[in-house]
């Protein structure tokens, strides 16, 4: 690939509710980029400390020992209200907490730096985001600003709507927001595209670690067309995880009459135990596994069994709500079951058993396609769609025709508190819908304010408030006004509406209607700056960990040489105090447990350089650096001494 092909790169981000996953076209296929532990998949947590922040597996890693600072789930915060009942219930299961700001917005409090910090779920996620464009900047070895973000289908206008809002944030170019059930069909539909010379309807579902959806699509060539969508986004692996940690809080106050649930690090280690536990009896042919958490709460260890049979009773009523909504898309779509020619699995949670089981018997034994991995099928669908929209050309890209809906009914409030709808649920998008027999009720009336609403309910109380706007006309008779209200979804889902008095003219609207949850420009401006210094901070403290690394190591190497039996043997007793006083005071900086600067560090390496150099330099001149006689390799001893030159004199021989 060229030069100019690379300033085109554009990647896709699957943003997950506990991992995420990033993707980009080139070499003619979707590659996943692994991050720098070498993992597909990156976990979705944040963690704060005072000397740092963490991002990924390092934040997951010491999340046991640092539960009210390291964040998660972040995703299921994204777009809601604090009163929300949704996210009042999260809150008694989360470790960190949560308070409500302005608009009745969720903000999650950490100690950072010693300090009380705020945070918007859109800045948890757009650090997260920014791990991934960093992923991908290393791996590609250029800077990226482009990107195609995914959601779930069933996500609402406001959550649409703060998604683009952190990618902003994280300093990325929005180019589309899809759907991760359409994403995942693109990445089923070209890993079988020698099957779809035909017309074939492909039923996604997709069960992941916070959220659900099902999405019906009809595949014909290039052309994906998704006739209905539906889910949930409050369902998933979390939530299977929260059964089985409330049944083991449960037995532990039977067992030893201590209720564990006021300890954040005991249920953060219990919870990771409880995961452990999922993935074992869903992974392999074992019908039970050991719970166990040493000094689990006081001092006491926790040693449990759960069976699978016990696990799927735990949740049983949530894999059958899983079944309704499948129902409930095949109904909307007006499609048989019997029609669907493949079912596919997306998302970590779909490899439990009994999620395979009952989707196979309702669909009638179908087989389940689990060719492609869950774990990255949405990131891979992502990057083809944003390899198409930056206008990548390949040998062998695909050309594909994407034609998505709106998951949810659109409309305004109207007399007697009824909701008016404009767009139905499952609409292709994007469309334009313009209605114009609206009018007054009142004589005179001056002006009329437009409730903008979302949500399937017959009364607009029932459903989500996105925003309002006035329109101001002329005072006439009431009924004599006739006011055009158009209703405008883009290619990302989100709603834009007008309004007109087509006799004056008068014309008012909002670019973007969701202003009731919306962060305003000022905020992610504000969060956007603090983005950059975020990575200033973080660029500075990995400079000082490098400099101090590179002094342990120098001090290391120098501790070896010094100790050599040979080397100890041709050293000068003045040579050897020089260095070991030189060594002692350079330690006493690392044994500090507050960071130092750089320079610090590096002035340390610098007079224990120049004691070094001149000493081996000196000796050097009775080292022997031969090879053997067929001068294919250096002697054991010459090895040795070319070793200690270029890592304590940093010269080469």
């Amino acid at each position: 690939m060229g030069d100019s092909s690379h300033q085109k790169l554009a990647i896709g981000i699957d943003l997950g509710t506990t991992y995420s996953c990033v993707a980009v076209w080139q070499h003619d296929r979707a590659e996943i980029i692994v991050n720098e532990q070498g993992n597909r998949t990156t976990p979705s947590y944040v963690a704060f400390t005072d000397t740092q922040r963490m991002v990924g597996d390092a934040a997951k890693n010491q999340a046991a020992l640092n539960p009210t600072n390291t964040v998660f789930d972040a995703k299921r915060l994204i777009g809601r209200r604090f009163s929300d009942p949704l996210v009042q219930s999260d809150m008694n299961l989360w470790p960190f907490k949560i308070i409500g700001g302005a608009n009745d917005k969720p903000k999650i409090v950490v100690n950072f730096k010693s300090k009380e910090r705020h945070f918007q779920p859109e800045e948890i996620s757009s650090m997260i985001l920014t791990k991934m464009r960093e992923i991908a900047e290393t791996y590609l070895g250029t800077l990226i600003k482009d990107a195609v973000v995914t959601v779930p289908a069933y996500f609402n206008n406001s959550q649409r709507q703060a998604t683009k809002d952190a990618s902003k944030i994280a300093g990325l170019n929005v180019l589309r927001i899809i759907n991760e059930p359409t994403a995942a069909a693109i990445a089923y539909g070209l890993d079988k595209k020698e099957r779809f010379d035909r017309r074939r309807n492909i039923f996604v579902f997709d069960l992941g670690g916070g959220t659900f959806d099902v999405s019906l699509v009809t595949i014909n060539k290039g052309d994906f067309e998704v006739q209905a969508v539906d889910g949930d986004t409050h369902l998933g692996g979390e939530d299977f995880d929260n059964r089985m940690v409330n049944f083991f809080v449960k037995e532990f106050k039977r067992k030893h009459k201590k209720d564990i649930t006021e300890s954040p690090r005991t249920l953060r280690r219990l919870r990771t135990a409880c995961e452990r536990a999922k993935r074992t009896l869903s992974s392999t042919s074992l019908l039970e596994t050991n719970v166990e958490v040493d000094a689990l709460f006081e001092g006491i260890d926790f040693c449990s069994t759960i069976t699978r049979a016990r696990f799927e009773e735990l949740n049983k009523d949530l894999f059958t709500k899983c079944l309704e909504i499948v129902e409930k898309c095949l109904i909307d779509a007006k499609m048989d079951k019997s029609k669907i020619d493949e079912v596919v699995l997306v998302g970590g949670s779909t490899r439990i058993p009994k999620v395979q089981q009952l989707l196979q018997d309702f669909f009638g034994g179908k087989h389940l396609c689990r060719s492609i991995n869950p774990d990255e099928a949405v990131a891979y669908g992502a990057a083809v769609q944003a390899a198409i929209l930056s206008g990548q050309v390949f040998e062998n890209s695909p050309g594909i025709v994407l034609r998505d809906v709106n998951p949810l009914s659109l409309g305004i409030g109207v007399k007697g508190g009824l909701m008016h709808i404009i767009i139905p649920r499952n609409t292709s998008i994007p469309t334009t819908i313009s209605v114009d027999k609206f009018t007054t009720v009142v004589d005179n009336q001056k002006k009329a304010e437009f409730c903008v609403y979302e949500g399937e309910r017959t009364r607009v109380g029932d459903n989500n408030l996105l925003g309002k706007f006035t329109l101001t006309f002329p005072q006439e008779p009431r009924g004599v006004p006739n006011v055009k209200v158009c209703f405008s979804v883009d290619d990302n889902g989100i709603l834009n509406v007008s309004a007109e008095e087509t006799r004056s003219g008068n014309k008012n609207g909002t670019a973007i209607i969701n202003k009731e949850g919306r962060l305003p420009m000022k905020e992610i401006e504000r969060m956007v700056q603090e983005a950059e210094q975020f990575k200033a901070d973080d660029e500075r403290y990995k400079k000082k960990v490098e400099a101090k690394n590179a002094l342990e190591i120098y001090i290391y190497d120098i501790e070896s040489f010094i100790n050599d039996e040979e080397i100890g043997l041709k050293l000068l007793p003045s040579d050897q105090k020089k260095i070991k006083d030189t060594v002692e005071k350079a330690s006493q900086l690392l044994d500090v447990q507050q960071l130092a600067e750089v320079y610090e560090y590096d002035h340390e390496k610098k007079e224990l350089e120049g004691i070094m150099i001149p000493i081996i330099m000196k000796m050097s001149q009775d080292w022997d650096f031969s090879a053997d006689r067929s001068g294919a390799v250096s002697s054991n001893k010459g090895k040795k001494w070319k070793s200690i030159v270029k890592n304590l004199a940093n010269l080469s021989i």
